[in-house]
C-alpha cells in the first residue's frame, strides 16, 4: 500500500513538474520571441536618449517626427542645458537615473570615467563591424575614445581641432583693420573693438572679447594654445610629464588675459556669463571677438533682425610668441561617447537594437534631418551645390539643437553657400595640421578618476582670480604645490608609468 502509495505521489509530482516545466519553457519561449520580436533591427524602437542641449530651447517635433520615421523608432530626449551638464551628469550617474542612450561629452571627468570603468555601461567595440556606419569608425578613433583598451560607447566623431576666434568683420571694415595674425595684433582689436566706438553709434557700449565661465571653452585655453602652452600635459624625451599650468607659456596667458581683463578689453562679467548668454552678447553687438569657429554659425542666426548687419570672419592661424601655429586638439578629434547604461539597455538583443539607431542616425538622410532639417522647408541646395538655410527662425526652433547630438560631422561634407561659413570649415580641416593633442587622454591614471575633476577645479579657480587681479603669481604658485600634493604629483608618476607600459 505504501509502495503503491508513493508510487501514486511521484507520478502525480512528476505530472505536475512536467506542467510547470512545459509552462516555463511556454512562458521563456513567449517572452522569447516577444524579446526577439521587440528588439528585431527591423522592428519600431523605443529609446530614451539623454542629450546635451547648446542651445536655449529644445526643438519643435517638426523634425523629430522625421527622423523617428527614418530610424523607424519612437524618440524620448531628456535635454540637459551644456551650461550645468556636468554637475547634472555626475548627479545621474551617482542615482542611476540614466536613459537608454547617454551621451557623454566629458569623458575626461573623474566622475564618467569611474562610471565607465565599473560596468556600468556596455562595452561596444565587438558589435561595431555588424553595422554599415559604425564600422566605419577607424582603428584610431576608436583607439582614442578607449579607457585601458575597452570602448564604452559610440564615439562622437569630431574634427580634431575646431577652436580659433571669431571677429566682426563690419567691425573690423569700419575701423580699418586687418582680421589679426599675431597675438599683439589680437589685442589691438579688442583695444580698438572697446575704445574706439566700432559700431559707429556714439557711445561706449561695446567690447572686445566676449567670454564665458569656463577656461576650456572660453577665450583662455584658445590663447593658450597660440602661446604654446601644451594641451593638458607635456612629455619630453625622456617620458616625464609637465602640467600646463606648471609652463611659463601658460603664465604668460593669464598675464595677457589679466592685461586684457584690467583694461576692460575682456568682458568683466566672463566668470558668471553661461555659454547662451555669451552668444547672445556677441548677437546683441555688445561684444566683437567670440572663441570657437563653430560658433560662428548660430552666431549669425542669433543677429538676424537684431544685428543684420552683421558680418563675422574666422580665424584660426594666431602666431605665437616663437612665430609658429598651434590650436589644442579636443580629445584626439573624440567629442564624447554615446554609451548604453546595462541598467536600461538589458540584453545583448536590445543593445543591437539600439546600435542600429545609432547606425541609422549616420545615414545621410537622417544626417541631413539633423543638420539642416526639411528640404525646401529650412534648406535648400544652391545651382553649386551650396547648402543654404532658408529660414533661420525656423531651422532654430526646429532643427539646431540636434546637431551636437549627431554621432559624426564628418561622414557626410556639405558645401556652404556663405563663403565666410565654407572658410570656417576649411580651417578647421587646417587646423589638424598644427594641432596639439593631450598625450595623457589615452592613458589612465587612478588619482586623476578619482579625483582629477576636483583637482582641475582647484587650478580653473586660481587661473579665473588671477586673471581678474584677486591673486598674485605668489598665490597662483601656492595653489599649484597644493594640487601636486592633493593627487596632482601622484596623477603624473601614474601617466609616467601608464606611457612607459604602453611603449610610447
Amino acid at each position: 500500500m505504501n509502495k503503491k502509495k508513493d508510487g501514486k505521489a511521484a507520478a502525480l509530482n512528476l505530472l505536475i513538474a512536467s506542467q510547470l516545466l512545459l509552462a516555463a519553457c511556454s512562458s521563456d519561449s513567449e517572452k522569447a520571441s516577444s524579446q526577439s520580436q521587440k528588439y528585431d533591427p527591423g522592428s519600431k524602437l523605443e529609446v530614451s536618449w539623454m542629450a546635451m542641449l547648446h542651445t536655449p530651447s529644445a526643438p519643435t517635433d517638426v523634425v523629430l517626427d522625421k527622423i523617428e520615421e527614418a530610424t523607424n523608432a519612437d524618440i524620448q530626449f531628456n535635454w540637459v542645458p551644456a551650461a550645468s551638464q556636468e554637475e547634472r551628469m555626475t548627479a545621474a550617474l551617482a542615482s542611476g537615473e540614466l536613459s537608454d542612450i547617454v551621451s557623454l561629452n566629458l569623458v575626461s571627468n573623474s566622475s564618467v570615467r569611474q562610471s565607465l570603468k565599473s560596468g556600468m555601461f556596455w562595452e561596444v567595440e565587438k558589435y561595431l563591424d555588424d553595422y554599415d556606419n559604425l564600422k566605419e569608425i577607424s582603428e584610431e578613433t576608436r583607439t582614442a575614445a578607449s579607457i585601458e583598451g575597452k570602448l564604452y560607447g559610440v564615439p562622437f566623431q569630431k574634427d580634431i581641432a575646431r577652436s580659433g576666434l571669431l571677429f566682426r568683420k563690419d567691425w573690423l571694415d569700419n575701423l580699418g583693420l586687418k582680421p589679426p595674425s599675431t597675438l599683439d595684433e589680437v589685442y589691438e582689436v579688442a583695444r580698438a573693438f572697446t575704445e574706439d566706438d566700432p559700431d559707429g553709434n556714439g557711445k561706449n557700449d561695446t567690447v572686445g572679447f566676449g567670454d564665458r565661465n569656463e577656461l576650456r571653452y572660453g577665450s583662455f585655453k584658445t590663447l593658450s594654445s597660440y602661446f604654446g602652452t601644451p594641451n593638458e600635459w607635456a612629455v619630453n624625451e625622456n617620458g616625464k610629464f609637465t602640467a600646463e599650468f606648471e609652463t611659463q607659456a601658460y603664465k604668460d596667458t593669464m598675464e595677457y588675459s589679466r592685461k586684457l581683463y584690467k583694461n576692460g578689453y575682456l568682458d568683466k562679467d566672463f566668470a558668471v556669463t553661461p555659454k547662451n548668454d555669451q552668444m547672445d552678447k556677441f548677437a546683441q553687438g555688445k561684444t566683437g571677438i567670440f572663441t570657437g569657429l563653430v560658433g560662428l554659425t548660430g552666431l549669425m542666426n542669433l543677429a538676424e533682425g537684431i544685428q543684420n548687419e552683421m558680418e563675422i570672419i574666422p580665424v584660426n592661424k594666431i602666431k605665437g610668441p616663437d612665430g609658429d601655429y598651434h590650436i589644442w586638439s579636443e580629445d584626439s578629434g573624440i567629442g564624447g561617447l554615446l554609451a548604453f547604461p546595462k541598467s536600461e539597455v538589458k540584453t545583448e538583443a536590445e543593445l543591437k537594437r539600439v546600435l542600429q539607431f545609432v547606425n541609422d542616425l549616420m545615414d545621410k538622410e537622417v544626417f541631413m534631418l539633423m543638420t539642416g532639417g526639411i528640404e525646401g522647408k529650412h534648406y535648400e541646395f544652391d545651382e553649386n551645390g551650396a547648402y543654404k538655410i532658408l529660414d533661420n527662425d525656423a531651422w532654430q526652433q526646429d532643427v539646431q539643437p540636434f546637431a551636437s547630438s549627431r554621432p559624426s560631422d564628418q561622414k557626410h561634407q556639405l558645401k556652404e553657400a556663405d563663403p565666410n561659413k565654407q572658410l570656417m570649415k576649411e580651417q578647421i580641416k587646417e587646423n589638424a595640421e598644427f594641432a596639439v593633442f593631450d598625450p595623457a587622454f589615452p592613458l589612465e591614471s587612478p588619482t586623476a578618476s578619482e579625483r582629477g575633476t576636483e583637482l582641475e577645479k582647484l587650478i580653473i579657480d586660481a587661473t579665473i582670480k588671477y586673471i581678474m587681479g584677486e591673486m598674485d603669481e605668489k598665490q597662483f604658485d601656492e595653489e599649484v604645490e597644493k594640487w601636486k600634493k592633493s593627487g596632482g604629483d601622484s596623477m603624473r608618476t601614474e601617466y609616467e608609468e601608464a606611457y612607459k607600459k604602453a611603449g610610447k
